[in-house]
């Protein structure tokens, strides 16, 4: 068995006042489904903003645990915490060997965060990462074009839309709101 961690369906906007967040539930090793139902998503600063990670889980804990430090360090900032941990991660020889993804949203910002030191803000405010990510961003912006469902049914279905698709995504949906 190949011992590679695969990806994962983050996915996220922000709609009519309201921010969803959400993932599936689905762990790979290699050619097999070790997990079903691993949660992706979390909430963090006083539930006040929503992160989700895809690459390898014990990389992602850590990026994560980290980049909850800067939003306490940086009183809930979310620009700022995401700026500082993208310098730390390519910086720091460590964190550079850290093979994952994040992305974050709180009621203003949305951006996606990588290894390399990039701090990306979506032009459209939609979060899409993983292997999955390229599929649930497609069906996101035409549900968000062609629909006036909510950010939260809009994430639901784009996942699903991506598990249809996605080897490395199953259909064992989490959503955070804010």
């Amino acid at each position: 068995m190949e011992n590679t961690l695969h990806s994962t369906t983050i996915v996220g906007l922000s709609r009519n006042g309201k921010v969803a967040l959400g993932s599936d539930g689905q762990v790979t090793l290699g050619t097999t489904i070790v997990k079903h139902t691993t949660k992706k998503v979390q909430r963090l600063y006083n539930n006040s903003v929503l992160v989700g990670f895809a690459g390898a889980s014990a990389d992602a804990f850590a990026l994560m645990e980290r980049f909850e430090e800067k939003l306490q360090k940086y009183q809930g900032n979310l620009e700022r915490s995401a700026v500082e941990l993208a310098k730390d991660w390519r910086m720091d020889k460590y964190l550079r060997q850290l093979e994952a993804m994040i992305g974050v949203l709180d009621k203003e910002h949305a951006f996606i965060i990588s290894g390399t030191g990039d701090v990306i803000t979506p032009d459209d405010g939609i979060v899409a990462i993983g292997s999955g990510g390229p599929y649930a961003l497609a069906a996101t912006r035409m549900l968000v074009k062609y629909t006036k469902l909510p950010s939260r049914e809009i994430v639901n279905e784009a996942l699903l839309a991506a598990a249809a698709i996605c080897i490395y995504t199953n259909q064992n949906i989490s959503i955070e709101e804010l």
